[in-house]
């Protein structure tokens, strides 16, 4: 039988989903908007890919973009909702649940809405347990997959006149980048349905459990934040199967924006032990100890933390504080087909300038 998902488990995924965000960016309000609605408006249910027809179609429910607080984007709960239907207009069949690419401050609820309204199940799979910088990493093995796809993206500033639909197809990597600009003229940040596909391949290829696992995690957070801070993060740590890899204060971030929307470049954290660099692309993608060493690498999930436990983004850290990184490594976390694929790593270390994928693709 799956779960009926209540208010509560609204913050669950909220907390657990910002640890697996890995220091990324989203918002916590948006997955609170989005999980609020959702219950409110019917029953959303989570069920386990063992309950699933190995023929039933499964699409990803994502939201497309980086906007920083300069963008004027505007996206609403109905958005989520008609991307799902304009995708089983076009696919002439019903969608019978819905998955996420990542886990995130928002991204473990954009299934929930459709799935109060439409009834399309929310799928305990995600495309990577943690966030990822791009859609490859998150696209269970479809990222070269010369099968056409069909997309959809629903939003925008209605007063702007920036309100877009669409619907295309063709090979993902091909049709990918069309969404990416569409929530960039929509003001930057667009709700998508996109990639049915059979469960039989989700079943083989998805990090199955990944939005459970961020449900306990947000449990085992919020039945600890009456004790304090450390008692927090020692939850934090037990839940993961991970521990504090450094605890220090942040003495430099060097991260810019480029071009190409993303957040790139470096945050030192130091103690007595010396210089730790945090590799930032969007997330923590690794972590060099004093003398170079490689702490931690993607897949690992790598997130910082305050002294309270509050899991951090990239964009909230800043010189001076003193913060904790937590590291859990990929041996302890289900990992998708597109995690361990060589085609996703080139693009992010050409972007980065550090190599990922010796560790990441090590045995």
């Amino acid at each position: 039988m799956g779960r009926i998902l209540t208010l509560e488990d609204v913050e669950f995924a909220i907390k657990g989903g910002s640890i697996y965000a890995a220091g990324g960016g989203g918002w916590a309000d948006h997955g609170r908007m989005l999980g609020t609605a959702a219950v409110n408006a019917g029953q959303p249910e989570l069920v386990s890919m063992d309950e699933v027809e190995d023929d039933a179609w499964i699409a990803t429910a994502a939201a497309i973009g980086a906007p920083a607080g300069t963008t004027e984007w505007e996206m609403l709960g109905i958005d989520y909702v008609n991307a799902v239907r304009l995708l089983q207009d076009r696919l002439g069949a019903p969608v019978y649940g819905l998955m996420v690419g990542q886990n995130g401050k928002s991204s473990t609820l954009n299934a929930w809405l459709p799935s109060a309204i439409l009834g399309t199940k929310v799928i305990d799979a995600v495309g990577d347990l943690r966030a990822h910088p791009t859609g490859d990493m998150g696209s269970i093995g479809m990222a070269n997959s010369t099968e056409p796809m069909i997309q959809t993206a629903v939003g925008g500033n209605r007063k702007n006149n920036s309100y877009i639909e669409l619907v295309v197809e063709g090979a993902t990597a091909k049709v990918s980048p069309i969404l990416r600009t569409a929530s960039d003229m929509s003001g930057g940040f667009i709700a998508s349905c996109r990639n049915p596909l059979k469960a039989s391949y989700v079943r083989e290829n998805a990090a199955l459990g990944g939005i459970s696992m961020a449900l306990a995690l947000g449990e085992a957070i919020t039945d600890a934040e009456p004790k304090g801070g450390s008692e927090v993060i020692d939850a934090i740590c037990k839940t993961t199967k991970g521990h504090i890899l450094v605890e220090g204060k942040v003495t430099d971030k060097s991260v810019v924006y480029t071009s190409e929307a993303f957040d790139v470049g470096t945050i030192t954290v130091t103690n007595e032990k010396g210089d730790h660099v945090l590799h930032v692309m969007n997330e923590y993608m690794a972590v060099d100890g004093p003398g170079g060493q490689r702490q931690a690498t993607y897949p690992d999930v790598i997130t910082t933390l305050n002294p309270d436990g509050f899991p951090l983004s990239v964009g909230e850290v800043e010189e001076g504080m003193t913060i904790h990184v937590l590291h859990v490594s990929k041996d302890q976390i289900p990992l998708s087909s597109s995690v361990i694929d060589p085609a996703v790593y080139p693009s992010v270390e050409a972007t980065m300038g550090i190599n990922l994928s010796d560790y990441a693709l090590a045995k």
